[in-house]
């Protein structure tokens, strides 16, 4: 993982506590996902992260095996892109199998974590120079 720690990229997160997650959506994965998958388009945009000529190209880890939500996500995204960003959003689903750098998401999700359930930051610690915005959705 160290070649995360080298590589030119910038890391933003939301963490959440589930418990204080809206019931209605702790029963629907599927819209909290999305929801906070918006939100994090909606950090990354003022921040000016991204090329305004280039598209930007959201790869999304693959889920569902279910096409119905995998085309509710992209197209629920991709309207939110244009009505609120006035931007085109390419949105790929793919495993990490078949795009390496959702396994670098994947870690660093995975340190994230350890840092907030476990109390370990030794993993955290590789990649905090790299975290631009972190942040908790439900306080």
């Amino acid at each position: 993982m160290s070649k995360l720690a080298q590589c030119n990229c910038f890391i933003m997160t939301i963490y959440l506590n589930k418990n204080k997650v809206y019931t209605k959506l702790q029963d629907e994965k599927a819209v909290l996902y999305n929801y906070v998958a918006n939100i994090l388009l909606d950090r990354i945009y003022p921040k000016r992260l991204t090329s305004p000529v280039n598209p930007l190209v959201l790869v999304a880890s693959r889920r569902e095996t279910n096409r119905f939500l995998n085309e509710n996500f992209k197209s629920y995204l991709k309207s939110r892109a244009i009505n609120t960003h006035k931007v085109n959003l390419a949105i790929e689903i793919k495993s990490p199998h078949e795009e390496k750098s959702l396994q670098a998401v994947d870690f660093a999700s995975w340190a994230i974590f350890r840092k907030y359930e476990h109390q370990d930051d030794r993993y955290y610690s590789l990649i905090k120079g790299k975290i631009i915005e972190e942040n908790p959705l439900f306080p």
